[in-house]
């Protein structure tokens, strides 16, 4: 321990021999227990646990700021350029290899440790020093790998300290390793997509918290990251035609007719299980929040077609009750992209669609039912399609994303035009549903419908603009800023009450589990 002082003393005052010993010592110390290939005797044996952990803590905390001060490099951060000019400095050519030497043992714990904290500790330590990764290639794709792993799969603090390395690589080094990371960290989320037919509540933030690491990355380059953001969608597009494209058997007259049909009937179930996976869900949302997040970006913006189309597709690959979990799912990411991009998208028909079916017109006789999460869940059983729980949980969601639609657009000089199909089919609905209460709630989104009918034409009454005139962009601009409309408050009603009815769901769950 006294050795060790000693050399801590020498690293504050800056003196070479002191910062090579205990680098020596770091190495020992990362390879503590390990296996010496060359046979060759250590300069140093590392023989008490205090001295170990002086050493690496020493090391990770002072190294950064030690060897930027030797290297004569910026106190902190960095860029990629600077790196390259300060490799042909004379301080650069004698001590250069300090550098590499502390992030390789570095690299070491972070890939061969089992306690998380200290890996996130070391990670966060090492991130200090990202910079000068663009000296080592070799090094630099290494870490990737290892960060990209710590990230997907790592506990507590270990995936956002990955992370925020990762976006310090690709902001400092550009071009060296973003083109690595934007492939990578997506394969890495697909990775974590993979689950059964229900999903935990944590299990959803854990997964939501790395679609969110992933638009970030993104983000940051939106012109590189359209190429990869292409791909990866047209890979979504050829899966969803697959399972579009099965046919069944070709001659009505084989003699094989009914083992080909069912047989049939498997491979497609087989296909559409492709697309009404939680993977693929779970990938849509993710380029749905991407192409939001990069809507200013004229590079981003082509890709909103192409992923509107997908999912549309999706909502209807197999119009089924049992299937409105994921239906439902698709039209919030359809209102998102609407809104984002300010395109409209006619998402009512796939609402309306699901009032006309018999389990939401009808009289449920599969009794009361236990209270059902549509948005925990991408398919539920028959028994449960025809409880009164699941058809009160779709009637309440059929009418919160319809007047979120709606809402979007009650500041269009259009409106009067565009309600008009959603009014009649709601009145039709209202005329034949049997429970009071769905009809009151029908009637209840008709009347601010209409109430915002009669806002727009009381506003349209006094323009003397033409529709395709370009002022009609400026319409209601400041009513939609304050967000006054009829629809708009009546939104922020229903917004409430739907998380109302989400904490009243998450407190039975934990009463049941008690």
């Amino acid at each position: 321990m006294e050795m060790v002082d000693s050399w801590c003393e020498g690293v504050q005052n800056e003196k070479i021999g002191s910062i090579r010993s205990i680098l020596q010592a770091f190495r020992r110390a990362c390879h503590y227990g390990e296996d010496q290939g060359d046979n060759s005797a250590p300069k140093f044996s590392v023989i008490s646990g205090s001295v170990l952990d002086k050493v690496m803590h020493f090391v990770l905390k002072h190294m950064d700021r030690v060897l930027r001060q030797l290297l004569g490099a910026p106190s902190f951060g960095g860029k990629k350029e600077t790196i390259s000019e300060l490799r042909l400095s004379k301080p650069w050519k004698r001590h250069g290899n300090l550098m590499r030497i502390y992030l390789a043992n570095a690299l070491h714990m972070i890939t061969e440790m089992t306690d998380e904290k200290m890996i996130a500790f070391t990670i966060h330590r090492a991130r200090a020093s990202a910079v000068f990764l663009a000296a080592f290639p070799s090094l630099l794709r290494k870490y990737v790998k290892a960060l990209l792993h710590t990230w997907a799969r790592g506990r507590g603090a270990m995936p956002l300290v990955s992370f925020m390395f990762l976006r310090d690589l690709c902001i400092q080094l550009g071009s060296d390793c973003l083109d690595t990371c934007l492939k990578g960290i997506y394969k890495a989320y697909l990775v974590n997509c993979k689950l059964s037919k229900s999903i935990s509540v944590s299990k959803l933030q854990h997964i939501q918290f790395l679609g969110n690491c992933v638009r970030e990355i993104y983000v940051l380059d939106p012109q590189n990251a359209y190429q990869h953001a292409f791909v990866f969608i047209r890979q979504l597009g050829v899966i969803l035609r697959g399972a579009l494209t099965e046919k069944g058997p070709k001659s009505a007259k084989d003699k094989r007719q009914k083992e080909s049909s069912k047989s049939t009937k498997k491979q497609m179930e087989k296909s559409y299980q492709k697309v009404y996976d939680w993977q693929y869900i779970f990938c849509l949302e993710l380029w749905t929040s991407v192409v939001c997040g990069c809507s200013s970006e004229e590079e981003f913006r082509p890709l909103a077609y192409p992923l509107t189309q997908i999912i549309h597709g999706m909502a209807c690959l197999v119009p089924s009750a049992r299937y409105f979990p994921v239906r439902l799912r698709c039209v919030k990411m359809l209102n998102c992209i609407a809104e984002a991009t300010g395109t409209f998208i006619p998402v009512s028909s796939l609402l309306l669609d699901m009032l006309e079916m018999k389990e939401l017109r009808g009289r449920p006789d599969g009794g009361v039912g236990k209270a059902v999460n549509l948005f925990s869940v991408k398919q539920v059983d028959k028994k449960t399609v025809k409880t009164r729980a699941f058809q009160e949980a779709c009637i309440y969601s059929v009418v919160d994303e319809l007047a979120k639609h709606l809402a979007h657009w009650s500041y269009s000089i259009a409106f009067f035009e565009m309600s008009f199909i959603p009014l009649v089919r709601l009145r039709s609905f209202c005329k034949t549903i049997k429970a009071d209460r769905f009809r009151k709630e029908m009637k209840d989104l008709i009347h601010q419908i209409e109430a915002n009918v009669e806002f727009i034409k009381s506003k349209r009454a006094g323009i003397a603009f033409s529709p395709n005139d370009p002022a009609v962009e400026s319409f209601l601009q400041t009513e939609k800023e304050e967000r006054c409309s009829p629809l708009s408050k009546y939104v922020a009603t229903l917004h409430q009450r739907a998380q109302d009815r989400m904490d009243a769901l998450d407190e039975t769950r934990l009463v049941s589990s008690m």
